[in-house]
């Protein structure tokens, strides 16, 4: 049975050795993953030679299928291939080429040989889906690796160590800095498994110094989620201490540092509910502290700085808005009902939303460790926020679903207490002003541009 043939081309501003030295880091799988594919690399031994081997699993719908491969054709600079030793194809090898077009630029070639299971039973039953799968795939991935590589700052790499690491953001953002050359240590609260981790428990003020030894910048991401439930006392406590104490522990050890030892730079995770309910305010970095508990806890997180600033250490905060990825966080929430067509505007749609796609803000985080012009607070946002009604018809529109089942405010305050007040119905316009004086460029500056390339769609 012939094989089928799937093929991709992209031409990048980047010299074919940079290209393929991307390939080659730590992180690359990792940012090669489409948000709204379950992955999970439950074994990798070797990088891309011949030899090296990974062991995966994916998930589709509820069904988990497991991966085996091997690495084939290695040529240093040119290429790689990916074969499958089993999983759920019958036949599965994956070529990367990369060919040079002149001195500063190549053309990445992505070329699978695959075949179905099941014969004739499984091309009628999933070859069309399995084309579609791989062409939103794919251009996904040609956009992440394009923008990636023609972004790359030419700075010195610097040794980062990222609390919340773990996390949502985190996962991407440790790929993100992988990929660009930089080195990772991460924080966790287990028991190290790896050489770059590094014990701490912020509750008790407690961190291996170890951890902070040669590093050049901080990223704190460390936190509760705020929208994990509802907002009790016993929660709310939890997420105010999640923050404030891993910052005053992180600040306790770079103290504990001499003046010559400690990080050039500290940057922290920070989120535009600092303003609170502004209606429809256009609000810039210096507007000011809103009102409610998630104004307090930004002032409050931001506010830990402070003594960071005076160890000599620069500081940035960057205020997040909503991140969309179908990964977790608001968007995976929103997504089932709009795909089952049955989503809608919240309240009266009226309330504005800040947001950011997570290749921006990773952009940004990088940004902020390496410009030493950057200091104090920065909207980490989209240029243009949208009301929740604008939101919901975007988003609709890329899925292609109806949006006409608003969700009233009376049952939004039923099930989510105060935190519907403050997250879901309130109307934050943030604007990155200080980010725009800069040089910096938005891959994804509008929603329907975010929400096609977040989603694959």
């Amino acid at each position: 049975m012939a094989d089928a043939i799937f093929k991709r081309v992209v031409r990048i501003e980047r010299p074919a050795a940079e290209v393929f030295a991307w390939h080659e880091r730590p992180g690359a799988f990792g940012r090669l993953c489409p948000p709204w594919e379950r992955v999970e690399v439950t074994r990798h031994v070797g990088g891309i030679k011949d030899g090296a081997r990974v062991s995966l699993r994916t998930k589709v719908g509820p069904i988990w299928a497991k991966w085996e491969i091997v690495h084939r054709d290695y040529i240093e600079g040119q290429q790689f291939r990916d074969v499958l030793l089993s999983g759920p194809f019958a036949r599965w090898e994956h070529l990367h080429r990369i060919e040079p077009l002149g001195p500063s630029a190549c053309e990445l070639t992505d070329e699978i040989h695959y075949r179905l299971p099941f014969g004739m039973l499984g091309r009628l039953g999933g070859a069309a889906f399995t084309r579609w799968q791989l062409e939103r795939m794919f251009a996904y991935r040609h956009a992440v690796t394009k923008a990636d590589l023609e972004y790359a700052s030419s700075g010195p790499r610097k040794c980062i160590l990222v609390s919340g690491a773990s996390g949502l953001i985190g996962r991407t953002l440790e790929a993100f800095l992988l990929t660009q050359g930089h080195t990772v240590r991460r924080l966790v609260r287990r028991e190290p498994l790896a050489s770059n981790e590094f014990n701490w428990d912020p509750a008790r003020g407690e961190i291996d110094r170890a951890a902070l030894a040669g590093v050049d910048a901080v990223v704190h991401l460390g936190g509760a989620n705020v929208g994990g439930g509802r907002w009790t006392p016993k929660r709310k406590a939890e997420i105010l201490s999640s923050r404030v104490d891993g910052a005053r522990t992180l600040a306790a050890g770079i103290a504990a540092l001499n003046a010559s030892q400690r990080p050039e730079v500290f940057v922290s995770a920070a989120a535009v509910g600092f303003y609170g309910e502004r209606g429809e305010e256009r609000l810039k970095e210096h507007a000011g502290l809103g009102s409610g508990f998630l104004a307090d806890v930004c002032a409050a997180w931001e506010g830990e700085l402070a003594a960071i600033e005076q160890l000599g250490v620069r500081t940035v905060a960057l205020r997040t808005g909503v991140v969309l990825t179908p990964a977790g966080g608001a968007l995976a929430k929103m997504l089932p009902a709009f795909l089952m067509g049955v989503g809608g505007r919240l309240g009266a749609g009226r309330q504005w939303m800040s947001w950011i796609t997570p290749d921006d803000l990773c952009a940004m985080f990088e940004r902020a460790v390496a410009d030493k012009t950057l200091r104090g607070a920065y909207n980490a946002v989209a240029p243009e926020p949208v009301t929740n009604a604008e939101f919901t018809s975007v988003l609709a529109q890329v899925l292609r679903r109806p949006a006409v089942l608003p969700v009233p405010k009376v049952i939004l305050r039923a099930i989510f207490g105060e935190m519907a007040d403050e997250t879901l119905l309130a109307s934050t316009r943030a604007v990155p002003a200080r980010l725009q004086s800069t040089d910096f460029i938005w891959r994804q500056p509008d929603l329907q541009s975010a929400l096609r390339h977040v989603l694959g769609r």
